[in-house]
């Protein structure tokens, strides 16, 4: 075997060597400057028997940029380590519109409440002491009201009045009104038992229905009858 081919083979199995050497070091967690330059200079002393070229410039591989691009990529926080050390974040309440005066305070709804023994004034008007009640939905007969063509008039006011009290009798009624202690005159349904004391004036003809009062069907009734002021002096029949 011829010298130089000895001599080639020996530096080849060198290189090869260094380069074994060279990985592991890598591997182990060694300075890569160092590594690169005892490989380049073991290949450097090994002659470049067929070809006679010039010493090749070093190069990074992939494995090395890799490690490099990791090495200098900012920290990602993993999620939960990020929820964590986050501030816990306030509830939200939903809150209630407040209510509106609509809402919170209607209109006073009126109550029946008992009225003791009234006294009639007229056929329309009542009086309990001091305080004067009309009722709803009639306009009052007064009490001198005359009714029928001349010489022939009678005191139908009075009529009206008497036949009221009549009704009455001295007993207690019941009224829709907001309050009992009311002053000057109320204006109130009013009722004897069921008997709806309006009502009863209107059908009996002692009283006129007020303009637009669902009376007015009712007095219609009794003035086509010819009942109470409408008719003639019921002392006479």
């Amino acid at each position: 075997m011829r010298p130089a081919a000895v001599f080639t083979g020996i530096m080849g199995m060198a290189v090869v060597v260094g380069l074994l050497k060279a990985g592991e070091a890598r591997l182990r967690g060694g300075t890569g400057g160092e590594e690169t330059a005892a490989t380049e200079e073991t290949a450097a002393a090994a002659p470049n028997v067929a070809s006679g070229a010039a010493e090749p410039a070093a190069t990074i591989s992939d494995e090395r940029a890799e490690m490099i691009a990791r090495s200098v990529e900012p920290a990602v926080p993993h999620p939960a380590a990020a929820t964590e050390g986050a501030a816990p974040r306030a509830a939200t309440i939903p809150q209630q519109a407040a209510p509106t005066s609509s809402q919170t305070a209607g209109p006073a709804e009126k109550k029946a409440m008992e009225l003791p023994r009234p006294l009639v004034e007229n056929a329309g008007i009542l009086s309990f002491g001091e305080r004067r009640l009309q009722l709803a939905g009639i306009a009052p007969t007064p009490a001198d009201g005359i009714c029928g063509p001349a010489g022939r008039q009678w005191p139908c006011g009075m009529m009206a009045k008497t036949a009221l009290r009549q009704l009455l009798r001295n007993r207690s009624i019941t009224c829709d009104l907001d309050t009992v202690e009311w002053k000057g005159t109320a204006i109130a349904a009013c009722r004897l038992g069921t008997q709806d004391l309006g009502a009863w004036l209107a059908e009996s003809g002692w009283a006129e229905a007020e303009a637009g009062s669902p009376l007015a069907s009712v007095a219609d009734k009794a003035k086509q009858a010819q009942k109470g002021v409408y008719g003639g002096d019921p002392r006479r029949k």
